[in-house]
């Protein structure tokens, strides 16, 4: 019984847990509905209450909002609303401290959280898999001798919490693993195990070695 019950909890908890996450979001996407007023609601257009709509506005909100940013017109309007946000004393500092690290995590062409490391952590001899966020910079680079990484290592099975560290290049091992299966690793407490980052041949390849390997494998005949 404990072993069927177990087996049970298994299918549902992901099942259930994941439910619960969908259903978390979609109804703080719906909040966007309450921007529409009570005539263009679909309550008030069909009569009934169609879950997800908010949703579907939100993204269709930011998609928009990405689309019309990206000529002349918009940039000037965005730079213009920031103008505005700067001469706010407290919303300046939240605003631009949010922007920085939005548009370090997101940006194409950063390097932040696209790596994923191998370090040793809290102390040596003990490893972590860790993620590159940048270098170090400001004054604190005077202070460094030498080529250093910025670390972000995440504490389990809760990742967006840890611990931010400055470590010399030659003492993080990048790692042959995607950031998603880094996670998966870490939220999992390790359980889940990723690859081990070895590329397997094509099968025409592996044909081939099969082929070389049998011919290797037998004796010559004699004639």
């Amino acid at each position: 019984m404990k072993r069927y019950f177990i087996t049970g909890l298994l299918i549902w908890v992901p099942l259930g847990i994941t439910a619960w996450a969908l259903k978390f979001l979609i109804s703080t996407m719906d909040q966007s509905l309450l921007l529409l007023p009570n005539s263009l609601h679909p309550e008030t257009l069909v009569g009934v209450y169609i879950p997800g709509m908010g949703a579907v506005l939100t993204l269709l909100v930011v998609f928009l909002t990405g689309l019309a940013t990206t000529n002349i017109i918009g940039q000037r309007l965005v730079v213009f609303w920031e103008g505005v946000l700067w001469r706010i004393p407290v919303v300046k500092s939240i605003y631009y401290g949010v922007k920085q690290v939005s548009d370090t995590l997101f940006s194409s062409q950063g390097e932040a959280f696209r790596k994923a490391l191998l370090v040793q952590y809290p102390r040596q001899g003990s490893w972590t898999i860790a993620f590159m966020t940048g270098s170090p910079g400001g004054d604190v680079v005077n202070h460094l001798k030498g080529e250093y990484v910025s670390v972000y290592v995440p504490t389990t099975p809760n990742p967006t919490s840890g611990f931010f560290l400055m470590m010399p290049r030659s003492d993080v091992i990048e790692l042959d693993m995607s950031v998603d299966a880094a996670l998966k690793y870490i939220i999992s407490m390790g359980v889940v195990a990723p690859g081990n980052g070895k590329k397997h041949p094509n099968p025409s390849q592996a044909v081939l070695l099969h082929g070389a390997n049998t011919a290797s494998s037998t004796p010559s005949e004699k004639t």
